[in-house]
């Protein structure tokens, strides 16, 4: 039997393509697992489109996401239709991912839905939420909290209308953080206040310093852009404040002093999705609707996108024609 995949080849460049494929040409491992709901990550759309350098091996299956259900496993604590998930552990990067009708896994990446939602919902979360969950974990793990003293200010989330901003956002705002979302869109305004933004605003108007150690406004920050801006943030951050950095979309490099550091306690914390440990992800899913609250799925949400129209979405999402959580449908 046959099945439909967003394949990525290297031949003579870089560049995806929709293929039919059978059960035995997908990477090795001990589950095969009916894909019904996948999405398109940052991550994913760099390595579709042939825009950066994500994959480590070729021709590979996109997609760092998926939920769907065991169609048969080696591992005797899965069962056939159980409802699953897997994001990061290598799958579209080293491994055939999500943005296919099936994908084979290791069952050591498998995670249990919970109770609390299904497939689409877990990839209306997906690894943008997981991210952002995770970075909120390490900075409470650091001793952030609502109400910590002395008080810290808001919390900057930079790129604040994509994926891991969204979610960010919504989840600070269900914690009881002020939140100021950061946007080079103007247009996304009404969305980030939906979503429980305290302030909305652009890098021009929240006129970052450029000293090393400016004045102390924000209880920390979660980051998805890099470069000048995270340097500019942890110099305005407050007594033992924590900022987590996700991303790069504005650039890799980070030029910064170490007063932030050693003269206000501030941390940076890194935050990999991709490697966390499978006991730490496994506390990050379940926390999902218990002591994390779950997101707003129906704002958060850009667009559901079957799998055999998936093309146009990679480039459009670089280019920020999009907002929230793109999810495709693979069935």
């Amino acid at each position: 039997m046959s099945f439909l995949a967003c394949r990525v080849f290297n031949e003579p460049d870089v560049h995806h393509q929709l293929v039919q494929m059978k059960h035995d040409e997908l990477s090795v491992g001990d589950t095969l697992i009916k894909v019904d709901y996948s999405s398109i990550n940052y991550k994913d759309a760099l390595a579709a489109s042939g825009r950066g350098k994500i994959m480590k091996a070729f021709p590979l299956n996109a997609g760092i996401d998926l939920a769907g259900t065991i169609e048969s496993s080696d591992n005797s604590s899965f069962q056939k239709r159980q409802k699953v998930l897997v994001n990061g552990c290598g799958i579209g990067e080293s491994y055939d991912g999500g943005l296919a009708q099936y994908a084979r896994v290791n069952s050591d990446w498998i995670i249990p839905i919970p109770d609390a939602y299904d497939a689409k919902k877990a990839m209306i979360i997906g690894t943008a939420g997981f991210t952002a969950a995770l970075a909120i974990y390490r900075m409470q793990q650091n001793g952030q909290s609502p109400g910590s003293l002395p008080k810290h200010g808001p919390i900057v989330v930079t790129g604040a209308s994509g994926g891991v901003g969204s979610m960010a956002v919504n989840l600070l705002s269900k914690l009881g953080y002020e939140t100021i979302a950061l946007t080079s869109r103007e247009s996304m305004r009404d969305y980030l206040f939906d979503l429980g933004a305290t302030e909305v605003t652009t890098l021009d108007k929240l006129e970052l310093s450029d000293k090393p150690l400016a004045k102390a406004l924000y209880g920390g920050a979660i980051d998805n852009i890099g470069g000048k801006t995270l340097s500019k943030i942890i110099a305005h951050t407050n007594l033992w404040g924590n900022v987590a950095s996700i991303g790069l979309a504005q650039s890799p490099k980070l030029d910064a002093t170490v007063f932030p550091f050693i003269l206000r306690g501030v941390s940076l914390l890194g935050i990999s999705s991709t490697n966390c440990p499978m006991a730490l992800r496994k506390k990050i899913w379940r926390q999902f609707g218990r002591e994390l609250p779950l997101p707003n799925f129906e704002k958060i949400l850009s667009k559901e996108i079957p799998l055999a129209e998936v093309s146009p979405y990679f480039d459009e999402l670089i280019d920020k024609k999009h907002y929230g959580r793109l999810i495709v449908n693979c069935q």
